[in-house]
């Protein structure tokens, strides 16, 4: 969709690691707000990183090219979670999540949506980047 970044060094999580256990959530709760297609507070709850790499204006225009045409959310499934210290398009490393979903919308019922995560200072998981394929 609008802002996607390449997990590179990255590891499989393993069911039992709570890494992916929290960044999953954060994953979640946050395309509960692009599911209300609620723009402003999907921005506002991302990373600094995402905010800074796109505006309001041309996020909410985003989600209305792409997301709304879609229709609402009927399943959304884990397929994998992966950890790495770099990032592909990002200067500095810290530690990084990509959480990927096999999506079925109402007007379309096979996806894929790929949501890239940084960890903050504060120790919580913010999404950096959402793509949907």
């Amino acid at each position: 969709m609008l802002l996607a970044c390449g997990l590179l060094a990255a590891s499989a999580a393993h069911a039992q690691d709570p890494r992916a256990s929290l960044a999953q959530k954060a994953a979640r709760d946050w395309l509960a707000l692009v599911d209300r297609l609620d723009a402003d507070a999907s921005w506002k709850a991302a990373a600094p990183r995402f905010r800074q790499a796109i505006t309001v204006p041309q996020w909410t225009n985003g989600m209305r090219l792409e997301r709304e045409p879609r229709g609402a959310i009927v399943t959304r499934t884990i397929t994998a979670t992966s950890f790495g210290n770099t990032f592909n398009g990002v200067p500095d490393s810290g530690q990084f999540a990509l959480v990927k979903f096999r999506s079925s919308f109402a007007h379309r019922p096979e996806a894929e949506e790929h949501v890239s995560l940084e960890l903050g200072a504060d120790n919580t998981w913010r999404v950096i980047g959402y793509v949907i394929l």
